[in-house]
C-alpha cells in the first residue's frame, strides 16, 4: 500500500544524506522524524542506516510520499565504496557544521574521517558529542591536523594501499602516545577533538620526519607510552628497533636532568 503523499515536499541539496533530507521533510510537514517514518512505514531503527542502503520498495514508498522520483531518493545514499573508504566513513554522525546544522542539513562529507571543514560554508566541523571548546586545542595542532586530513583523503582514495598503510601507521603511533585503544580508523573519528586532531596531525608529521622519531619527539614520552609503542609494533621488528633505539638514546641524554627533577 502506497503512503499518502505529504502536503509539502523539499528539494534535496547537493551532498545531502537521506536521513537529513527526511528530517527536513518532516519539519516542512510539521511532524517529527519518527512520525514521518511511521507514515512511510519505515522502522525508526533504520534511520541513519538508510544513508548506506535503501531497497527499491522503500525508495518507492519514500518517493511517493515526498512526490519525487525513486532515483532522487537513491541519490541521497552513499555510493559503493572500497573497503578502505568504508572503514573511514562513520556509520553515525560524529561531526557536523554548527552553521549548516541550524538549517537542518546533514551532509555526506561530514561522515568522512578526513573531512575537516564544511564544503558548503567553509566553517570548521565540530564533534557531535561533547561541548565545543571544552578542550583547549593549539592553533599549530589544528594546522597540522588539517594537513593530515588532506593526506588521509588522498591515501583513502588512492588506488594502491601503500599510502593508506603509511597514514594508518602514523595514527597507530599517535594512539599509543595518547593511550587510546581500538582500531586506527576509529581514532580519526573519535568524539574527543584532542585525540582525533592529534592522530590526523601525526599523519602530516610522518610525511616530513621518520615515523619513529616523529612519535617520540612530538611529545615528552613516559615509560607507559614507550611500552605502548613497543607493543603496538611488536610484529614489525625494524620499527620496534627504531623506536627502542631512539627512546633509549633520549633516556640517556636526559638521564641526569630526569634524575634531578625527581629529587
Amino acid at each position: 500500500m502506497k503512503p499518502r503523499p505529504l502536503p509539502k515536499t523539499v528539494a534535496p541539496l547537493p551532498d545531502e544524506l537521506l536521513s537529513g533530507w527526511l528530517s527536513r521533510l518532516a519539519a516542512a510537514n510539521y511532524c517529527d522524524d519518527a512520525e514521518l517514518l511511521a507514515h512511510i512505514k519505515i522502522d525508526t531503527a533504520q534511520g541513519t542506516a538508510l544513508d548506506f542502503s535503501v531497497d527499491a520498495a522503500t525508495a518507492e514508498r519514500i518517493a511517493n510520499a515526498a512526490r519525487v522520483e525513486p532515483d532522487v531518493v537513491r541519490s541521497l545514499t552513499f555510493p559503493a565504496m572500497t573497503p578502505r573508504e568504508a572503514s573511514l566513513t562513520a556509520q553515525m554522525p560524529f561531526q557536523h557544521c554548527m552553521q549548516c546544522s541550524r538549517e537542518g542539513l546533514s551532509l555526506r562529507h561530514w561522515r568522512r574521517a578526513w573531512a575537516f571543514d564544511c564544503q558548503v560554508c567553509g566553517t570548521s566541523l565540530v564533534q557531535t558529542l561533547g561541548k565545543p571548546g571544552e578542550e583547549q586545542i593549539s592553533g599549530k595542532l589544528i594546522y597540522r591536523a588539517r594537513r593530515g586530513a588532506g593526506m588521509l583523503e588522498c591515501a583513502a582514495r588512492s588506488r594502491g594501499p601503500k599510502q593508506l598503510r603509511r597514514a594508518m601507521r602514523a595514527v597507530t603511533f599517535a594512539m599509543s602516545l595518547k593511550t587510546f585503544r581500538g582500531d586506527p580508523s576509529f581514532a580519526v573519528q573519535n568524539p574527543r577533538s584532542e585525540v582525533r586532531l592529534f592522530c590526523l596531525a601525526a599523519i602530516a608529521a610522518a610525511r616530513s620526519q621518520p615515523l619513529a622519531k616523529t612519535a617520540i619527539v612530538s611529545k615528552s614520552i613516559d615509560d607507559y607510552a614507550r611500552v605502548a609503542l613497543l607493543r603496538a609494533f611488536e610484529k614489525e621488528p625494524r620499527l620496534l628497533a627504531a623506536v627502542d633505539h631512539i627512546a633509549q638514546r633520549r633516556a640517556k641524554s636526559a638521564g641526569p636532568m630526569t634524575a634531578a627533577s625527581h629529587n
